[in-house]
């Protein structure tokens, strides 16, 4: 499992972490940190002594969050690994999983398997996730991700350029959404059971958005394991399954079965230029938040609508992400920021940039940033890590855009200290306060005031300025 794969810690729920008296405060600072170590443990390479099954639950973003708002499931599964994208075989040791999940309109198939490092981010590599994303970058470590593994999947175009399509959902989830993690624990044997059914049933395309869709299959997976622990919803979802429903439900179930040892956790969506993503929600909640569909109810079905908006408040109750710890840029758990953390946080960075604005002007250097940013080229380097080409003035410099290569190359190093400036203050904006993890600002600080210590000799040797 994601959070428990090396040994048999009882965690219980970790939303209970930061409630409770003095006492209880302590206890769950202390299974938190376990929890993180044996995390950072599961996604290196150590064997796996259990199995655990961890519904991902994502929100909406693009179309989805504009027009619908019920986000995407799909299903973790540390036990489970790939003979390729559509069998399946079990784990070996150091092995972490693949992550489950049903598509339309991908070569034909029902469901594809995805580890779960390049399901989140594109990269093969934790250290290699980029510190700030944008649409240029995850296309192209998406595509890279695609040649290397997905080739007989997605072939290339005729002219060996990038196929369109819905394949872009397999890889790099993380920089289009945050995901909320919900974890319980399996048997191994059941492993074994679903690998056989799986590899055995025909798989193919069987997508239907009311019938069949990523939940449903999810809400499949989960019951393979745990009967009954899941299930749609006739009211508040019109008999549709949701991704949240299926979050609601199971979080009822693991509340009720605490040998289950069940857990939750955030995976925040990559700071950057992306759009950030939207609340998750159910069918009646989209309908109540979407003027074109309630007032006709409300005009004509008065009683529907009443209980609509019954269904509407249990639903909005349920929030996928409260008093959940965030998973960290170490992978890690990690408390969220508050917005006390925020406004300290604040400070230190307007100090840093007050210390620099005797050397240089910073808001013309932030638009040259920009400009430079936006014209770079994405690539990789000799270890496989991303960086970016830096045209400045017809000298072409490549830059470090990972926690791996970010301090390798002096010569970048004002172009990535505006990368981590930028990351920095997506991760500081106020809607983004309960979905950043606090440990990762204090590093991002660390790392730029490691990076501004890298100029003050090229700095007053050029004036100041450009």
């Amino acid at each position: 499992m994601l959070g428990r794969c090396i040994v048999n810690i009882s965690l219980g729920s970790l939303g209970n972490c930061f409630l409770g008296t003095v006492k209880g405060r302590l206890e769950a600072a202390l299974r938190l940190s376990i929890f993180g170590a044996v995390l950072l443990l599961c996604l290196g390479a150590s064997p796996r002594a259990q199995a655990g099954a961890t519904l991902f639950l994502g929100e909406p973003y693009g179309h989805d969050a504009a027009f619908a708002g019920t986000g995407h499931a799909a299903v973790y599964l540390s036990g489970v690994c790939a003979a390729s994208p559509v069998k399946l075989r079990p784990c070996a040791a150091g092995e972490t999983g693949i992550v489950l999940s049903r598509y339309r309109g991908i070569g034909g198939y029902d469901w594809i398997a995805i580890p779960v490092i390049p399901y989140l981010y594109a990269v093969e590599k934790t250290e290699d996730i980029p510190l700030f994303a944008d649409k240029k970058v995850v296309a192209f470590l998406r595509d890279q991700y695609r040649r290397k593994h997905l080739e007989s999947l997605i072939p290339d175009l005729p002219g060996g350029g990038t196929p369109p399509g819905d394949w872009y959902e397999l890889t790099g989830a993380s920089y289009l959404r945050t995901i909320y993690a919900f974890e319980v624990e399996t048997e191994p044997e059941k492993d074994g059971e679903l690998i056989r059914m799986l590899n055995d049933r025909t798989n193919r395309q069987r997508w239907n958005l009311v019938t069949a869709n990523c939940a449903d299959f999810a809400r499949q997976v989960l019951s393979f394991y745990h009967p009954h622990s899941v299930h749609r919803s006739i009211i508040g979802d019109l008999g549709v399954t949701t991704p949240k429903q299926l979050a609601r439900t199971l979080s009822k179930y693991s509340n009720l079965h605490s040998e289950l040892e069940a857990s939750r956790f955030v995976i925040p969506q990559v700071p950057g230029t992306i759009p950030r993503s939207k609340r998750v929600k159910g069918v009646f909640e989209v309908m109540l938040t979407a003027k074109k569909y309630m007032w006709p109810i409300f005009l004509f079905h008065p009683y529907a609508a009443g209980t609509a908006v019954a269904v509407y408040v249990q639903h909005w109750h349920f929030n996928p992400g409260k008093n959940a710890p965030i998973l960290d840029a170490k992978h890690e758990m990690s408390a969220p920021m508050t917005s006390a953390d925020r406004r300290a946080n604040q400070d230190k960075l307007v100090e840093l940039e007050r210390d620099r604005a005797t050397t240089v002007d910073v808001e013309a250097d932030a638009r040259q940033w920009t400009s430079l940013h936006a014209a770079a080229e994405p690539a990789l380097d000799a270890a496989g890590g991303p960086i970016l080409r830096i045209n400045d003035g017809g000298e072409v410099t490549s830059v470090g855009i990972a926690r791996s290569n970010i301090l390798t190359v002096s010569e970048g190093s004002e172009f990535a200290t505006g990368l981590v400036r930028a990351r920095l203050r997506e991760e500081l904006k106020s809607s983004a306060t309960r979905k950043t993890a606090r440990d990762d600002v204090e590093n991002d600080l660390t790392l730029l005031q490691q990076l501004l210590g890298a100029q003050p000799r090229k700095m007053a040797s050029t004036g100041g300025g450009r």
